[in-house]
C-alpha cells in the first residue's frame, strides 16, 4: 500500500488477531507469471491493460466502468433480488441489491465453482475478499457492492462433488455425493439432489468432532441440502447462511433473465469467433515468448461459447470447411452467423467458455475489479484479448486473500518443535529429520555428526596419501567414500524412523500438523472445507476470517486462532 494513502477501514491487527505474512515466492508451485504479477502488475500492462498496483487506485477506474456499462440495471437487479430472496437472503444482501440499482454504483466481483458445502476454504476467502474490498471502496466514496458469481454452468462434476475436512482424529477425511446425480456434460448447477445427500451429511457429521457447534452445523447443512433442491440452491443457501450478514449478493448465470441480458454479447462473440480464436492463439505465443505459460490452451479452431444440446454443454470447433460442429454431436453444423442468430433468440442454449466467461460477467455487471486466484490471474493475461476484440474495457484482477488458519493444537506443535509453515513445504521426512535431530534424539544426532566428520577426515587423509603413492588407488577410494557416506546416511535415516516409532506422541502431533496445514502437499485453503472450522469454532470463524483479510498485502497470511 502506498505510504501516502490512508489505511483501509480495518486490519487484522486492529481486530486483535495475530497474523504472519509469507511471500508467495517461498511457496511451492507458484508460476512465474503469478509471482511477477504480484511484484509489479504495472510492469505487465501488455497483458493486463487496466491493471492497478494498489486496490485503492480502483476508484479512478469507476468512471470508465460506469460510462461503458450497457446492461439494463433494473432488469439485472430484479433478477438478483428474486434469486437471492429465493435463497433466503438477509436484509443486508437485499439492501445491497437495491444499492446496485443506482447509476453511480459499481460491483466488486469474485466467484467459484459450487462445491459441496461451499468447497475448499478459498471459496470463503474469495467471497470475503469481495466483501472487504467493496466496504473499503465505499468508505472512500465509490459506492460498491460485493457480488459472488456462482459457476453453475461448469460441467466438471468431479470438481464439486466432494468436500474434505479434518476428522476428529486429525486425519484428512472426505465426503461426496453420488455420481448418479450428474449426467455427462450437464451443468452442475442443474443437478438435483437426491435422498443420498442425507447419508453424505451424516458421514460428515460423524467424522467431524462433536462440539457445542455441532447442532448448528447439522441444521445448516440439512436445511440447505434438501433432496429435490438443485446444487445451486443448496450452495447458495449455505453461503448465505455463513455470510449473509455481510450483504454478499449471489448471482446464478443460468438464470433465464440473465441469459437474455447477456444475449447481445453472445451474438457479438459468435460473429467474431475466428478473430477471437486468432487473438487468443497469438496471445498464447506472446506469453510463451516472454517466458510465461499459457493457462488456457488456445486453438484457431475454438469457438468462444458452448452450445447446450439435449441437456449437455458441448464445445464447438471449426471444421475444415469453416463451419462449427458441437463435439460429440455430429448431427448438425453451423456458420458463425447462424450461431449468432441462434444466440439472439435462444440465449439459454449458450454459455461462455473460460476465456469469455469474465467478459460476460463484466457485461452483466458494472465490475470495477475481480478478485481471483493464481490460475485466474494467468487466465486474465489471455482473456484481456477477448475484452479488446469485443471492445470492452478489461477489468483489473486482484489477488484474493490467501490464508492458512493455525488452530491452538497445531500451534502448540509448531512451538514445541520450533517449526513454521514454510518448513512443511520440504515434506514430512525433512520435518521429522529436523525434529528428531533437534529435539527427540539430539544426543544421538551429535554422535552421527561426530562420526561422519571423523570418518570423512580419515578418508580425506588416506586419499591424499594414496594420491602421492598411486593415483589409481586414490580414484578407487573416491568410489568407496561415496559408498560409505551413502551407508551412513541410510543408517541415519533408519535412526530417524526408529526414533519417531518410539515417540508415537510426536509422530501423531506432526501428522496432525501436516494434515492441518499442508494436506496432501497443498496449501490448507485448497483442500479443507469450512465445516472443519465451523465444527470446532462455530460461525464466529467467518468473522475471524473477515477480520484477518488484509487488502494491503499480496502475501499469504498465516492466522493464529
Amino acid at each position: 500500500m502506498s505510504t501516502l494513502e490512508a489505511a483501509c477501514f480495518s486490519s487484522p491487527e486492529e481486530a486483535g488477531l495475530e497474523v504472519e505474512r509469507l511471500a508467495f515466492d517461498s511457496i511451492p508451485h507458484a508460476s512465474r507469471l503469478f509471482l511477477d504479477y504480484l511484484r509489479d502488475p504495472a510492469a505487465l500492462r501488455k497483458f493486463y491493460p487496466n491493471t492497478v498496483r494498489f486496490h485503492h487506485e480502483l476508484a479512478a477506474r469507476a468512471p470508465e466502468t460506469l460510462l461503458r456499462y450497457e446492461t439494463d440495471r433494473t432488469s439485472l437487479c430484479d433478477a438478483l433480488r428474486d434469486m437471492n430472496e429465493g435463497w433466503g437472503a438477509t436484509p443486508e444482501t437485499l439492501t445491497n441489491v437495491e444499492r446496485l440499482r443506482a447509476t453511480d454504483s459499481v460491483a466488486v466481483v469474485s466467484g467459484q465453482q459450487i462445491g459441496l458445502f461451499t468447497g475448499p476454504l478459498y471459496t470463503i476467502y474469495k467471497a470475503l475478499s469481495a466483501v472487504k474490498l467493496a466496504k473499503c471502496l465505499t468508505s472512500r466514496g465509490t459506492e460498491s457492492v460485493p457480488i459472488f458469481w456462482l459457476a453453475t454452468e461448469d460441467h466438471d462434476w468431479k470438481e464439486v462433488q466432494a468436500a474434505e475436512f479434518i476428522a476428529c482424529d486429525g486425519r484428512l477425511a472426505k465426503a461426496s455425493v453420488a455420481n448418479e446425480m450428474h449426467t455427462g456434460g450437464m451443468p452442475v448447477g442443474e443437478v438435483v439432489i437426491d435422498d443420498s445427500i442425507n447419508e453424505t451429511i451424516t458421514r460428515t457429521l460423524d467424522v467431524l468432532p462433536t462440539t457445542e457447534f455441532s447442532p448448528e452445523l447439522k441444521e445448516t447443512l440439512t436445511d440447505a441440502y434438501l433432496p429435490g433442491r438443485t446444487y445451486t440452491d443448496a450452495f447458495a443457501r449455505t453461503l448465505n447462511y455463513l455470510m449473509g450478514r455481510y450483504g454478499l449478493v449471489l448471482l446464478d448465470p443460468l438464470d433465464a433473465r440473465l441469459k437474455r441480458l447477456a444475449a447481445p454479447l453472445y451474438v457479438r462473440a459468435a460473429r467474431r469467433a475466428p478473430e477471437l480464436a486468432r487473438a487468443l492463439y497469438e496471445r498464447s505465443r506472446e506469453l510463451e515468448a516472454s517466458g510465461y505459460h499459457a493457462q488456457v490452451f488456445a486453438s484457431e479452431d475454438t469457438f468462444p461459447v458452448f452450445l447446450h444440446v439435449d441437456g449437455a454443454r458441448r464445445a464447438l470447433a471449426r471444421t475444415k470447411e469453416g463451419r462449427y460442429r458441437a463435439k460429440g454431436d455430429g448431427r448438425k453444423e453451423y456458420t458463425a452467423e447462424e450461431l449468432a442468430d441462434l444466440a439472439a433468440v435462444e440465449p439459454q442454449r449458450f454459455s461462455p467458455n473460460v476465456t469469455l466467461r469474465a467478459v460476460v460477467q463484466d457485461y452483466l455487471l458494472p465490475t470495477v475489479a475481480y478478485l481471483g486466484g493464481a490460475a485466474e490471474i494467468a487466465y486474465f493475461a489471455q482473456t484481456s484479448e477477448v475484452y479488446r476484440v469485443l471492445e470492452r474495457p478489461a477489468t483489473p484482477i486482484l489477488h484474493r486473500a490467501s490464508l492458512s488458519i493455525v488452530e491452538r493444537r497445531t500451534r502448540r506443535t509448531l512451538q514445541r518443535y520450533n517449526l513454521h509453515l514454510r518448513d512443511f513445504f520440504a515434506g514430512y521426512d525433512a520435518v521429522t529429520r529436523r525434529v528428531v535431530e533437534e529435539h527427540l534424539g539430539a544426543e544421538a544426532a551429535r554422535l552421527f555428526d561426530d562420526t561422519e566428520k571423523s570418518v570423512q577426515s580419515q578418508l580425506d587423509s588416506l586419499e591424499n596419501g594414496l594420491q602421492n603413492f598411486d593415483p589409481t588407488l586414490a580414484d578407487a577410494l573416491a568410489t568407496t567414500k561415496r559408498k560409505v557416506n551413502h551407508q551412513l546416511e541410510a543408517l541415519r535415516s533408519r535412526f530417524h524412523r526408529a526414533q519417531m516409532s518410539r515417540n508415537r506422541a510426536a509422530h501423531r502431533q506432526l501428522e496432525r500438523a501436516f494434515t492441518a496445514l499442508y494436506p496432501e502437499k497443498n496449501l490448507q485453503e485448497r483442500r479443507i472445507n469450512i465445516t472443519s472450522l465451523f465444527a470446532r469454532h462455530g460461525r464466529y470463524v467467518i468473522d475471524w476470517i473477515h477480520d484477518a483479510i488484509d487488502l494491503g498485502t499480496t502475501d499469504h497470511e498465516i492466522v493464529y486462532l
